[in-house]
């Protein structure tokens, strides 16, 4: 079996090597898998070619099964990080199941409030109580993250998904600028010099955003004080890139958010669609003020249709796309992917989009595109996999060569490196994870 290059706007070309199948299950999750990383590598690939560069990257199919399963063989100090929150999960509705998330601690408290309860027992029971989309919606109007477990079925006949999702391409390009900024040629690495600002949370944007790191960027992550990531989140994703707070919403904190997009070349964004359009940190804003951004825009379920504006996650996705039900068990419980690949994979394309727009940049300006984890959904929903094929090879997820350890100011962390080799030689990020928040909001590299 071959790898499927994905319908992204530009060829796939760097070679992918190793076992075809690890994951028995009937979706093809590593296609989807080593076709997205491809496509960010054969753009990182494109990008050292245009800087003169003889960096060319090849992909480790087992490299990348066990970089999307990251989260699960981080170690620190000795010890995994913490999994799923208590208020996460399937939960049994009066006509079927919901997923709800609760990892971060103000939708958790959403969803008490809202139940009643103080823990998982009593969320379990009053839930029995509900119909799976009745509490979806008004947990979602409290400002909670749910999705009712639907079927593939069900979903295509959903409003959104007629509106938002069944003609979106993966990545959705916008027009370029005009604006040209040229490469200045680089002997290293494809980023060497390049700025990314990284507004983006939880998995699929801060995937992006260190594969850029580790392709040589200098990338500086940005949260609001108010809404700090999760530290596992952090431990997991903050290699390759420094991280600071600012209050979007402050004259300063604006002003300085507005500095570093505009002295960046890439500007990266995870937030709930128009979430980010009162600072002036949306695409068109951007765009309007700084137009020789590549801008890179994340959303769960994309900026139009009914669900347009809504929170999600990749595990939301999961559920209300009917993944959820084709993994379910004999009992009909519905089940899960076996790695949170709409958002590994959707962060691979992110970062193929940024290296071609900004290869582009010299003849055609800044430009954006778009991303969904539910478009990503999609893709994976149509393409079948095997229950019967997956591999046991040494060169697998599960290949202890695919591991690196480095000190780090939360101690020791053993972590997967990134899921590239340079000729023979694997691809390593430049740094660990820093602490969370404490670094300046202002760039290494100098003008």
């Amino acid at each position: 079996m071959s790898w499927p290059t994905l319908p992204v706007p530009w060829a796939t070309a760097a070679v992918a090597r190793g076992p075809r199948r690890w994951w028995a299950g009937p979706l093809d999750v590593e296609g989807l898998a080593v076709g997205s990383v491809s496509a960010a590598a054969s753009a990182a690939n494109a990008l050292a070619a245009t800087r003169d560069s003889s960096w060319n990257a090849f992909v480790p199919s087992g490299l990348v099964g066990a970089s999307f399963g990251s989260i699960s063989r981080l170690r620190v100090a000795g010890e995994p990080v913490k999994g799923w929150g208590e208020m996460s999960g399937f939960f049994r509705t009066s006509d079927g199941w919901i997923r709800l998330h609760g990892n971060y601690p103000h939708h958790a408290a959403v969803i008490r409030s809202v139940l009643g309860v103080s823990n998982r027992s009593g969320a379990e029971s009053a839930i029995q109580e509900w119909e799976g989309v009745a509490l979806e919606e008004t947990l979602r109007a409290a400002g909670g993250i749910a999705g009712a477990v639907r079927t593939p079925d069900v979903w295509r006949a959903h409003p959104h998904h007629a509106a938002a999702i069944q003609d979106r391409p993966l990545v959705t390009l916008g027009a370029s600028t005009g604006a040209t900024r040229r490469l200045v040629p680089s002997t290293s690495l494809p980023l060497q010099g390049i700025r990314v600002l990284d507004l983006t949370r939880v998995i699929a944007g801060p995937t992006a955003a260190r594969f850029l790191g580790a392709l040589g960027a200098d990338v500086l992550h940005i949260d609001r004080p108010d809404s700090p990531e999760l530290l596992d989140q952090h431990l997991d994703t903050g290699f390759a890139k420094r991280t600071a707070t600012v209050d979007f919403a402050g004259p300063d904190g604006q002003a300085t958010a507005q500095e570093l997009a505009g002295t960046a070349d890439i500007v990266l964004t995870g937030y709930r669609p128009g979430a980010l359009r009162r600072f002036g940190l949306d695409r068109e804003s951007l765009l309007a003020e700084h137009p020789h951004l590549v801008v890179v825009e994340l959303s769960a379920w994309s900026d139009s249709g009914p669900w347009g504006g809504e929170r999600g996650f990749d595990s939301i996705v999961q559920a209300v796309s009917g993944i959820a039900t084709t993994y379910a068990d004999a009992d009909g419980r519905p089940g899960a992917l076996p790695v949170q690949a709409l958002d590994h994979a959707t962060g691979y394309l992110m970062a193929a989009a940024a290296l071609r727009l900004l290869n582009r940049r010299p003849h055609e300006g800044g430009a954006s595109a778009q991303l969904a984890l539910a478009r990503t959904a999609e893709w994976l929903l149509h393409h079948n996999g095997s229950a019967t094929d997956a591999e046991q090879t040494f060169d697998g997820p599960d290949c202890p060569l695919w591991l690196a350890t480095a000190e780090s100011s939360y101690g020791a962390i053993e972590y997967v490196r990134p899921p590239l080799f340079v000729g023979d030689v694997p691809l390593d990020f430049p740094s660990p994870p820093r602490r969370y928040g404490q670094d300046p909001p202002e760039w290494w590299l100098t003008d």
